[in-house]
């Protein structure tokens, strides 16, 4: 039941995920941050398997959905969504990235994966509100970061 859904803005990107691990109906943990700094202005938030050095948005996003397409030729093919949501500093903008457990791979304004964001992409307005009440195993709590020309940093609720 893993939520995440990240929105771009005016010179920035909105990454949230829930902190919810779990293994089928059990919950192992309630604290688990799934958005990871890859970079001073790269954020990226998964759900699937739990697993780069510092490069760009664009360079990651290719990277990520080439490995996940060649994956699947694998006898042990990733099972990961992600949303990738970086800041260029050279042209002063926000930049965020769909990509699905089959490599496919998209820029997009907003997004989301998970349960969550069948509610969350039709009520970004008050999506984590809709989430929790609607959803039958509601996540509880969320991690929200940003990234803008300053990096990136976590916002509490």
């Amino acid at each position: 039941m893993e939520t995440s859904f990240a929105i771009t803005g005016k010179g920035y990107v909105i990454v949230a995920s829930d902190t919810t691990a779990a293994r089928s109906i059990v919950k192992m943990k309630t604290d688990d941050d799934k958005i990871k700094a890859v970079s001073p202005h790269l954020l990226m938030s998964y759900s699937g398997e739990p697993g780069m050095h510092s490069v760009s948005y664009t360079a990651a996003a290719s990277w990520i959905r080439r490995s996940l397409a060649q994956s699947l030729c694998s006898r042990k093919p990733y099972s990961v969504n992600l949303m990738l949501g970086g800041f260029d500093v050279t042209t002063d903008s926000p930049h965020l990235y769909w990509i699905d457990y089959l490599g496919t791979m998209t820029e997009v304004p907003f997004g989301g994966h998970g349960y969550g964001s069948y509610f969350a992409l039709s009520l970004l307005d008050r999506c984590i509100d809709e989430v929790t009440k609607r959803l039958v195993v509601s996540p509880g709590k969320y991690k929200i970061k940003v990234v803008d020309k300053d990096g990136t940093r976590e916002v509490k609720l």
